[in-house]
């Protein structure tokens, strides 16, 4: 049986990343990450294939042209991400289901181009005072990353409606075994 997707989407400092975490932990989802592409130089010991498939600039760009990307973004100048269309339809032919850790513009993407194959969730804080809050206690950023993260999470809120679910983390416990159990829901339709 052919795998589905699973897209989580948030503002910086919603938990999104946690529970995502989370969700890896129950084997009976039978998550994965899809390998993404960058035109970044691997670092450490990072293997072609294993963390990222690695490539030039050009490559990428030549990738661009031919449509071969669900999603991806150029970070900075040259500093090229995205999610290889071949590699996620592997993944989904075995039978995994495919979970993406994206943001907002990236989670409309994939949706569009699976449908009703992808589950897109939306987890959001519960107001924009609370993400300051977490912000500022993860002692991280400066005042003024903070300042351009709460504008992006604005923005990011205004998609939230758009999305199949939306889980709303006050309570991190909660926000984790509702994601869970919309996920087995959708995994057994």
């Amino acid at each position: 049986m052919e795998g589905k997707l699973i897209i989580l989407a948030a503002p910086s400092g919603s938990g999104k990343s946690t529970i995502v975490k989370y969700l890896m932990e129950n084997e009976d989802l039978n998550l994965h990450f899809s390998i993404s592409a960058t035109s970044r130089a691997p670092r450490g010991t990072e293997k072609n294939g294993v963390e990222y498939f690695f490539m030039t600039p050009d490559e990428f760009r030549s990738h661009i042209e031919a449509n071969d990307f669900i999603e991806y973004e150029e970070v900075y100048t040259d500093k090229f991400y995205g999610t290889l269309k071949s590699q996620v339809d592997s993944q989904l032919a075995t039978g995994e289901n495919v979970i993406f850790d994206v943001d907002v513009k990236g989670a409309m993407n994939i949706k569009k181009m699976y449908g009703k194959r992808a589950l897109s969730m939306f987890i959001q804080p519960p107001s924009i005072e609370e993400l300051r809050t977490r912000l500022e206690g993860r002692g991280t950023d400066t005042a003024e990353v903070i300042e351009q993260r709460l504008a992006k999470a604005e923005y990011e809120l205004s998609f939230a409606d758009q999305f199949d679910e939306i889980v709303v983390n006050d309570n991190l416990e909660i926000a984790e075994v509702e994601a869970e159990s919309l996920i087995e829901d959708f995994l057994d339709e």
